[in-house]
């Protein structure tokens, strides 16, 4: 089921290696390092007792460590570098891969629009299309009057309210009977002639 990106390559595998020899390179430095340390404890108790010649003994021993640390430390550096050189060179030759992909996808696309040749006569086409349009627009404008503009109008506006459905609007009636004002007033002039007759009877 693995597929070629889960298989381990040979520069993988040299990688690997570097690494696990960097890591036997830290180890060796720590020895080293505890080695140094205990002759230097034991240079301290030879000359407590008085023992000078074990004590430089001591001391020499730990020359030559000291000098194999420094060999150690020369040897982990160049091999870091090496190390860190290797894994930044995959990733560049990822980058180029991509971009190798990127621009094949990218032609692929260009082919499919035709290519340049084919997007310009498109273009040039469309602008043919929308003068030859403007064209037509402008000679029909000319050509129409001011009487027949008016009719195209109003038969768009009839079409208008036959798409919506919108009718005329109708008057409010009138209503036939009166106002109760005007009624008042009439009772009130029919009333005046009795009251002022009763005035003058009595």
């Amino acid at each position: 089921m693995g597929g070629n990106a889960s298989k381990v390559t040979a520069q993988d595998k040299a990688i690997l290696d570097m690494k696990n020899q960097r890591d036997k390179l830290h180890q060796y430095q720590r020895r080293i390092t505890i080695l140094t340390d205990k002759e230097t404890d034991i240079a301290k108790q030879m000359l407590a007792k008085g023992d000078k010649k074990r004590a430089l003994l001591a001391l020499r021993r730990k020359k030559y460590q000291e000098s194999l640390l420094a060999k150690t430390d020369a040897q982990l550096e160049q091999l870091e570098q090496l190390t860190s050189n290797v894994e930044f060179a995959q990733i560049q030759k990822d980058v180029v891969f991509g971009l190798q992909q990127g621009t094949k996808v990218l032609q692929e696309i260009h082919a499919e629009m035709g290519g340049i040749e084919h997007v310009e006569k498109l273009m040039g086409d469309t602008a043919d299309a929308i003068a030859y349009q403007q064209e037509i627009s402008d000679m029909l404008g000319g050509r129409i009057s001011n009487h027949d503009e008016e009719e195209v109008e109003d038969e768009l506006a009839a079409l208008e309210r036959e798409i919506l459905g919108s009718k005329e609007p109708k008057l409010p009636t009138v209503p036939n009977s009166q106002l109760p004002q005007q009624r008042v007033a009439e009772d009130v002039q029919e009333e005046a002639p009795v009251e002022r007759q009763a005035t003058l009877a009595s």
